[in-house]
């Protein structure tokens, strides 16, 4: 049999005849082209597999909600029941979002695994084929993480995933679970006209198809092929001098200097907007260059369409005006694709306060996006657990006292705390590529200052994900061990509950010509970093945080929020709004593994362990960090790595990272923190690092942020060395498989569970979704001219 096989260097695919030879990609093929630009006779250094494939034992968990539902009342679970349909309807956005050939093997596992009778009896015929057990969970995991990514780019590092085995392999794995009756000619036919459509790029990985970015950095499905960094630049400027959010938006290229910018909405065209727009761009050295840029509705239209139809239909199932209201913007700004109308949801969603089921939907998070603009399908439905709130309620009440105790002046603080409902929710659904353990919403800047914004920490997914297990904790001491998976749990829901409510809560923006910035100057306040009078530069009209810090915008917020996390868990009323009372000091400052009380210097065990797991994910950072482009693939993982750099920058032996060899003979990394020094080298460290964040901030300063923030991103030789024994322990992140809400034979709304399997997760994808969607194929298929390069 002939089996295709892809160049470990240039993604290109040849053939080689023996299976034996091509059946793993972790064996190296190089095709005569790039092995011919190696050093003498050796080919280039062969790719590491292992960040490229997703490996048999990923952890698969279960995101339970069984018993919220249940506690609903008949109109609540209707009313989760179409906003869940809602979310995952746009959910395939997320694909068409991801890359060019994710719907296509969307398309192909769906309708694969529709038509199969059962997963177990696809294994035991590919088993009958040759396959061994280890080949069947190769080819399971694949399609499990493709589903649980929404796409083949993982959602967590934006690295691209392939199949272990070979595409003739991988096929006949497929093939295996189609129905063998006089169907089948009719069924295989269907399945080669989607297997040829995506085999090629399911396995290509040339350099710049291994990640998401833009430009020869990586691919993006938020601009077409053509576009590189300078045409994200002219676009924002052009989008701002118009007072339009690129947030719902992608950009395509047509020809140099002239673009099209594509507005997702149920409608096709608006008379009003969808129109040949000048724009001549002064940005450049004081010269003028002109641009053409074409506004068009109607991006994802028949998407759009089908969340409105659930979006109507969860109606009737409203609680009150404020959820009736918000629904009925939804509806306008996905039919129109207005932000504004967005916006007005928003408004509503804010002040419907308290409400037993609580949900949030449209284009929300810019991680993806490699200019930091455009944002990402999410919406998610899930239930208030009302007891795990109250202590949030709590943290809400004192959160203008615990503001005072953040290192900048009041200046650059919000003039009123608009205090946000603050809740801890058990998730039904989450339809986008990744679900995170907490949320501050909406992300727009005027809202948030002007109205306010609500807090949500995920209580099914902390539980689910962030357990500690039974294996050591790599890259953590012998003495922590103990400790460490002992307060891991509870020391990260105080991070999320800081992060999410003081930081992304707090900080004020000053925009030019505006009354409050006028009121800055006329203050005298002196610039707090440099002491000079404060001269700007500020934000212009009509510009965001997102719009006017760019890519960079999301690490450096992350990184601010994260920041004052580890500043206030220091603050004892902080940690006793979480149920953490003061512990007895012990007379020692030495930390073993059975310790859990105070050293005189007070630093409680939650917040040293607080500290450790922000070092250990500095570390973990290097994971997410490309040297062949020198790019960070990962927000929140790059935040880290910037707050690991301050930290060893502080010195006095705050933070030590030791490399050793591991109990298995390998080379190891050990992090540490010395407990007594905190409290005074690390506050003062961290403080002031979050005191200068804030301040460019608030003043629009890119110039000066950027320089700030890029100064602790650098590498170093030895952070290389590092990386090389990080890459070698990394550890997949774990898959969650979602419950699925459906009607039962008498028209109640039901809860479907899943085992925590990789068949399991599949299950919940057949039970979500039809086995075919012409809709979907049609939509990449139009983009597939624009986003193919």
């Amino acid at each position: 049999m002939v089996h295709g096989r892809i160049c470990s260097c240039c993604g290109e695919k040849r053939t080689v005849l023996d299976r034996d030879e091509s059946a793993n990609t972790n064996q190296v093929f190089w095709c005569q082209p790039c092995a011919e630009d190696g050093d003498g006779d050796a080919p280039p250094p062969p790719l590491d597999m292992s960040i490229y494939t997703i490996p048999t034992t990923t952890t698969v968990v279960v995101l339970d909600a069984t018993q919220a539902f249940e506690g609903l009342t008949l109109t609540e679970k209707h009313y989760a029941l179409e906003l869940s349909r809602a979310d995952w309807a746009g959910s395939k956005i997320c694909l068409l979002q991801c890359s060019p050939e994710s719907p296509l093997i969307f398309s192909l596992l769906q309708f694969v695994f529709s038509n199969t009778e059962d997963i177990a009896l696809m294994a035991a015929r590919a088993k009958d084929a040759g396959f061994t057990e280890e080949e069947v969970k190769e080819a399971m995991m694949y399609c499990a993480a493709f589903y649980g990514n929404l796409g083949n780019y993982k959602s967590f590092g934006d690295t691209k995933f392939v199949p272990v085995l070979s595409p003739a392999w991988f096929r006949l794995f497929l093939v295996s679970g189609l129905p063998s009756t006089n169907t089948q000619t009719s069924k295989l036919q269907t399945f080669d006209e989607l297997w040829d459509g995506c085999v090629d790029r399911m396995y290509s990985l040339p350099p710049r198809h291994r990640q998401l970015g833009l430009g020869t950095k990586g691919i993006s499905t938020y601009f077409s092929s053509n576009c590189g960094p300078d045409d994200a630049d002219v676009a924002a400027r052009f989008l701002t001098s118009i007072q339009m959010s690129p947030y719902n938006t992608r950009l395509f290229k047509t020809s140099p200097n002239t673009y099209t910018i594509r507005i997702a909405s149920a409608v096709e065209g608006n008379q009003e907007t969808d129109a040949v727009y000048p724009f001549d761009d002064i940005e450049k050295g004081g010269e003028s260059e002109h641009y053409t840029f074409t506004l068009q509705h109607g991006d994802y239209a028949p998407i759009m369409t089908r969340i409105n139809t659930h979006l109507q239909a969860a109606l009737p199932h409203a609680a009150n005006p404020h959820q009736t209201s918000m629904l009925t913007s939804y509806i306008q700004s996905f039919s129109s694709g207005s932000i504004n109308d967005h916006k007005t949801a928003s408004t509503h969603w804010i002040r419907d306060t308290g409400p037993a089921v609580e949900s949030y939907i449209g284009f929300i998070e810019s991680y993806r996006d490699p200019s930091g603009a455009r944002a990402e399908w999410e919406g998610f439905v899930a239930i208030v657990n009302r007891d795990v709130s109250r202590k949030f309620g709590v943290l809400v009440e004192n959160a203008e006292s615990m503001l005072e105790l953040l290192p900048w002046p009041v200046e650059f603080e919000k003039d009123i705390f608009l205090r946000p409902d603050f809740t801890s929710l058990e998730v039904l659904a989450f339809g986008s590529s990744g679900v995170p353990a907490g949320i501050n919403i909406p992300n727009y800047d005027d809202l948030r200052q002007d109205v306010g914004f609500k807090n949500v920490s995920l209580g099914n997914v902390l539980s689910a994900s962030y357990g500690s297990g039974e294996k050591p904790v790599t890259f953590v001491a012998h003495d922590d061990q103990v400790l460490f998976k002992k307060f891991k749990g509870d020391s990260f829901e105080v991070q999320v509950g800081i992060h999410e409510l003081l930081g992304h809560g707090s900080g004020k923006l000053y925009h030019k010509d505006t009354t409050e910035t006028q009121s800055l100057l006329d203050s005298k306040l002196l610039h707090p970093l440099t002491q000079q009078p404060i001269t700007g530069p500020f934000y212009q009209p009509g510009s965001t945080w997102d719009t006017t810090f760019g890519k960079l915008a999301s690490s450096y917020e992350e990184c601010r929020a994260e920041c004052c996390g580890l500043y206030l868990c220091l603050e004892q009323r902080v940690l006793s709004v979480f149920g953490h009372e003061p512990q007895t000091p012990t007379p020692s400052v030495t930390v073993s593994s059975s310790s859990t009380s105070t050293t005189p210097d007070g630093i409680h065990d939650v917040s040293y362990i607080n500290w450790l797991l922000m070092v250990r994910a500095g570390l973990v950072g290097l994971e997410f960090y490309s040297p062949e482009t020198g790019e960070w693939r990962q927000a929140h993982m790059w935040a880290r790595y910037v707050i690991l750099q301050v930290l060893l920058e502080a010195g006095e032996g705050l933070v030590t990272l030791t490399t050793t060899t591991g109990d298995d003979g390998e080379p190891d990394v050990v992090c540490t923190i010395d407990r007594a020094k905190i409290a005074t080298v690390g506050k003062t460290a961290i403080g002031q690092f979050l005191r200068a964040l804030q301040v460019h901030k608030s003043l629009g300063d890119v110039e000066a942020g950027t320089k700030l923030f890029q100064r602790y991103s650098i590498v170093t030789p030895a952070m290389s060395a590092a990386r090389a024994i990080v890459m070698a322990r990394k550890e997949a992140r774990k898959l969650m498989v979602q419950p699925h809400l459906e009607e039962g034979p008498d028209g109640t709304p039901v809860i479907r569970s899943f085992p925590g399997t990789p068949a399991g997760l599949i299950e919940s994808f057949v039970a979500r979704f039809p086995a075919e969607d012409a809709e979907l194929l049609a939509l990449a298929e139009k983009d597939m001219v624009h986003v193919l390069d």
